[in-house]
């Protein structure tokens, strides 16, 4: 949730403007005949302020008694869905098959959460992250959830992408912006179904305003998931200056943990102005802080 985070704090530190939030769909998937949209979910319950950060997914408080029926009924349920969470989808699938996109339904939830920022999926058009593991090829989600990502990743692919574009709501948002944050999300499967878009990159290359990211690895780790991993399956080293590597050709500043600060002058080296900061946030106090260091480091701060 590293990128989720850093969008609360950016929240309140740019309080009364807002920002766009353009969010991977690449690992949405069905469950129980529904749409579900984990990482725009996320993304949408951190900014309303309602996500649960104990367990780093869901609505906070949430129950959990529909999948407790699901599961009497003999479903399969490692996919765990809370009350809430699962009226979120049930929305979301009514809208979608009424001939909405799921741009506009995620405006909708977006909104009637109250979530203050504009949210957008990154792509209308079906994209599908595909991990090759010792055990077969499987959604991101199998591998992430039912397997706890505990099976060897031997590569990671996006079925769809070759076909894909941005949005025009994407598109706009990004000619209008004065400054593009990557947040410290999983640079494999996070970040690159965004950058593997038709043109989407090569937008970001020309981009007139500065294009700055916060690192997810600290210390050659990563807080939560399995980003340092997948990284090692695509043949990155699972560092900042991996990090540094996947994103230069578009990237200005690449903003490290002060953990990795032996790492800014090969990061320079690279053509990517290297700083290094506190990035761990483990509380609001945090996020924010982080937050408005980034915005400094822009020349957003006044």
């Amino acid at each position: 949730m590293g990128g989720s985070k850093l969008l609360v704090g950016l929240k309140h530190a740019m309080k009364p403007a807002a920002g766009v939030a353009v969010v991977n769909t690449a690992d949405d998937e069905e469950f129980f005949g529904l749409h579900v949209s984990p990482d725009v979910d996320t993304v949408v319950y951190s900014l309303a302020g309602i996500a649960d950060y104990d367990k780093g997914w869901g609505v906070a408080g949430d129950t959990f008694n529909a999948l407790q029926m699901l599961s009497r009924l003999g479903c399969e349920t490692w996919f765990k869905l809370g009350d809430k969470d699962l009226a979120i989808h049930v929305y979301r699938t009514m809208r979608l098959r009424e001939g909405a996109t799921l741009t506009e339904v995620t405006e909708e939830i977006a909104s009637r959460l109250n979530a203050g920022w504009r949210v957008l999926p990154m792509t209308d058009d079906p994209v599908r992250t595909l991990v090759e593991t010792e055990s077969g090829t499987m959604s991101f989600q199998t591998y992430f959830v039912k397997h706890s990502y505990g099976l060897k990743v031997l590569g990671v692919r996006f079925e769809g992408a070759e076909n894909a574009r941005p949005t025009a709501q994407v598109l706009e948002a990004l000619e209008n912006s004065k400054a593009v944050v990557l947040c410290p999300s999983n640079p494999v499967v996070s970040i690159s179904p965004i950058l593997s878009l038709q043109g989407f990159r090569d937008k970001l290359r020309v981009f007139s305003g500065t294009v700055l990211a916060v690192s997810p690895i600290v210390g050659g780790k990563t807080i939560r998931g399995p980003a340092a991993e997948m990284m090692k399956a695509v043949g990155v080293e699972p560092s900042s200056l991996g990090v540094a590597e996947m994103y230069k050709d578009f990237l200005d500043v690449l903003v490290v943990d002060e953990q990795d600060a032996e790492l800014l002058d090969d990061i320079a080296a690279l053509g990517v102005k290297a700083i290094s900061f506190n990035t761990v946030m483990g509380s609001l106090e945090d996020k924010v802080r982080l937050a408005k260091f980034c915005l400094h480091v822009l020349g957003m701060d006044g």
